[in-house]
This record gives C-alpha cells, sequence and structure tokens, in this order.
C-alpha cells in the first residue's frame, strides 16, 4: 500500500506560482509511475502531468504545458508539480497518484491504484 498526502496549495492570483507537493509513506515510490491529476466542480477528474517511475520522461496536458513542470525525489519519496503563470481556469482541486511503472496508460484516471486526499488550488482574476 501506497499513502499519499498533497500539500501547497492556496489562493493565487493570476500569473502567480505556487508548488505542489506529495509525500509518499507505506512503500517507495521508485517503482511507482506518479502522476497530478485535478478536478474542477461540476467537471471530470482530467489528466495534467506525468513522470516515469525513473524521472526520466514527463508528460503534459496541453492546457498546462509550457507553464508547469512535474519532478520527483526518489530519496524522499516525494513528488512535486511547480505551476507558474497560473490562470483562473487552473482553479481546481488537484490529487497526486502513483501506478506500476509497466502499468496501462499515463493519461487514464482508472490505470492509478493510489490517490491522495487532494489540495485546493485557486486562482483569482
Amino acid at each position: 500500500q501506497v499513502q499519499l498526502v498533497e500539500s501547497g496549495g492556496g489562493l493565487v492570483q493570476a500569473g502567480g506560482s505556487l508548488r505542489l507537493s506529495c509525500a509518499a509513506s507505506g512503500r517507495t515510490i521508485s517503482t511507482y509511475s506518479m502522476g497530478w491529476f485535478r478536478q474542477a466542480p461540476g467537471k471530470e477528474r482530467e489528466f495534467v502531468a506525468a513522470i516515469s517511475y525513473g524521472g526520466v520522461s514527463t508528460y503534459y496536458a496541453d492546457s498546462v504545458k509550457g507553464r508547469f513542470t512535474i519532478s520527483r525525489d526518489n530519496a524522499k519519496n516525494t513528488m512535486y508539480l511547480q505551476m507558474n503563470s497560473l490562470k483562473p481556469e487552473d482553479t481546481a482541486v488537484y490529487y497526486c497518484a502513483a501506478k506500476p511503472w509497466n502499468s496501462g496508460s499515463y493519461y487514464s484516471v482508472p490505470q492509478y491504484d493510489y490517490w491522495g486526499q487532494g489540495t485546493q488550488v485557486t486562482v483569482s482574476s
């Protein structure tokens, strides 16, 4: 079992930055691919970014490409999401998730076995 806890969310003005963290416990995440997803009120949970188990490969939704950067520190059992140039449409609850390195698509919610409780990000205009 992997337990995931997000932190770093908050209220920020448009154009600002936030850094989300996802701390894992229970097992090492070094054999898990990791992802960030978000869910706005009334909308489905959507893919934001993902990173391979070794951190070599990264994947981004078109809506955040060039503004968000995903990274991980396996020694600290932690993943990060640096969010720059934030827009009001980035407002959502952000979730981190983990899936075995060799299973399924990075982009698909059902492929992820473990989820955090989420952290709220609110971007004011």
